[in-house]
């Protein structure tokens, strides 16, 4: 039987991906083991077929499982991705650096107004339109991240017309003429929201990097605002320190 598990209302399989989740994060299976069959995991849980199934699938395709010919599913070994402040780079230029494949997939984008914490950070007039672009990222095809980017609609016009999936914004601004200066990151932790961790492939209420960043162009007016939510067991921030 399903037990401990945080959200009873959710769909049956959703309880067990999170059940899974937890052995995974308490080490109960370790990258590599085998996980039981699908037969002791049904009369473990008391479920079908169908919704382990479900359980285990979401699971492989957020890179926390791996299905393996002839052995069965095993625990896949997830990779600790670090970033290091000092010099201002994205995301995919840190994994570039790191020997890892960097991606993403877009949730959505459009131009909004009202927005009035963000236009405030972008120090625009109360009402001008503000290009927001949402991102799921990839370090290796496992979602590390949630990107929030805002951009004032000059730049917004810029980005809009390429694909925003794997977009790289640094680039493309560089290679349009528009150049960053410097930038000031926040970083706080926070606590996922169920919606949050169903997208990162972790359980409701588990901790997260925020970090928000503030870039400015040679002007020194702000061109970029970006809140991006990390999975705190595959990212860190590296930090050197001189005296």
């Amino acid at each position: 039987m399903l037990k401990n598990v945080p959200n009873k209302q959710a769909a049956l399989y959703l309880q067990v991906k999170e059940v899974l989740i937890q052995r995974i994060q308490d080490k109960v299976w370790t990258p590599g083991n085998l996980i039981p069959t699908e037969q002791e995991l049904m009369q473990e849980f008391d479920v079908s077929r169908t919704t382990l199934r479900q359980a285990i699938n979401m699971l492989v395709q957020d890179g926390l499982l791996e299905k393996t010919q002839g052995r069965g599913t095993v625990v896949k070994a997830q990779p600790l991705f670090g970033g290091s402040l000092g010099r201002l780079k994205g995301l995919a230029e840190e994994a570039t650096e790191r020997g890892l494949t960097s991606n993403s997939r877009l949730l959505r984008v459009g131009f909004m107004s009202h927005l009035y914490y963000e236009t405030s950070m972008l120090e625009l007039e109360e009402g001008e339109e503000i290009l927001v672009i949402e991102r799921i990222r990839f370090t290796d095809e496992t979602p590390i991240a949630l990107e929030r980017s805002c951009w004032p609609a000059s730049v917004g016009k810029i980005l809009e017309k390429v694909d925003l999936n794997d977009a790289k914004f640094y680039e493309i601004l560089e290679n349009n003429g528009i150049n960053l200066k410097r930038a000031k990151d926040k970083v706080s932790a926070i606590n996922a929201t169920l919606y949050e961790a169903d997208l990162l492939g972790i359980r409701g209420g588990e901790a997260l990097l925020e970090m928000q960043r503030l870039s400015f162009g040679y002007d020194d007016k702000p061109l970029e605002f970006t809140t991006t939510k990390f999975r705190s067991d595959k990212y860190h921030y590296d930090i050197e320190l001189t005296r």
